[in-house]
C-alpha cells in the first residue's frame, strides 16, 4: 500500500508541473514581418534572439565570423515572396526560402536556400542555394532584440534591414514594374 502511495504522489506531482512546464515561454519569441511592394507581398517568419549583454559577432561572440547562421533561433528564419523579385540585382522566383549568411567583419554572405522548412543549425547545403550575395554592413543604434524590418520603401523596390545589435544588413529588394 505504501509503494502504491509513493506512486500516486509522484504521478500527481508530475501531473501538477507539467502543465506549468509547458506554459514556460521561450528566450527566442517568434516574430512576423510583412511587406507589400506593389502587388507582391514579402513575409520573413523567425525568432527573436536578445542580446542580453551578450557580445554578439565576431571574436567571443555567440555568431563567430566565417561561419554559416540563420539570423534568427530555433528555427530556421523564412522569407516568402509571393511574386518574382529581384534582391541586389539577382532574381529571385516567388516562393519560400530560408535565410542564411556568412558574418565576416566587413562583408556579410547573405544567402537564401530553397529548403525553408529546417532548424537553424542545419544548413541543407549550397546545391539547394537560390542566391548568394555580398552585403556590407552598416552600424546602427543598439537594437536589443534581432529585428528585420523596412525603413524604406517605394513604389517598386524597398529595402530589407536585419538589425541586431549595432549592426544593420541592408538587403535591396525589387519587385519590377
Amino acid at each position: 500500500m505504501k509503494k502504491l502511495h509513493s506512486m500516486l504522489a509522484a504521478l500527481l506531482v508530475v501531473s501538477v508541473t507539467a502543465p506549468a512546464a509547458a506554459q514556460q515561454p521561450r528566450a527566442s519569441q517568434r516574430g512576423t514581418v510583412s511587406q507589400t511592394i506593389h502587388t507582391t507581398n514579402i513575409t520573413i517568419t523567425y525568432d527573436r534572439p536578445v542580446a542580453r549583454g551578450r557580445v554578439l559577432f565576431g571574436d567571443g561572440g555567440i555568431v563567430v565570423y566565417d561561419a554559416l547562421w540563420t539570423p534568427g533561433a530555433n528555427r530556421a528564419t523564412i522569407l516568402e515572396v509571393s511574386g518574382d523579385v529581384r534582391i541586389a540585382d539577382k532574381p529571385v522566383p516567388a516562393g519560400k526560402y530560408s535565410v542564411w549568411t556568412i558574418p565576416r567583419a566587413d562583408q556579410w554572405t547573405f544567402i537564401l536556400n530553397r529548403v525553408w522548412d529546417t532548424q537553424h543549425a542545419i544548413y541543407p547545403g549550397d546545391d539547394d542555394d537560390m542566391l548568394r550575395i555580398a552585403v556590407v554592413p552598416v552600424a546602427g543604434a543598439h537594437m536589443e532584440t534581432l529585428a528585420y524590418y523596412f525603413p524604406v520603401v517605394g513604389p517598386y523596390n524597398a529595402v530589407l534591414h536585419i538589425h541586431w545589435g549595432e549592426l544593420v544588413l541592408p538587403i535591396p529588394i525589387d519587385v519590377g514594374r
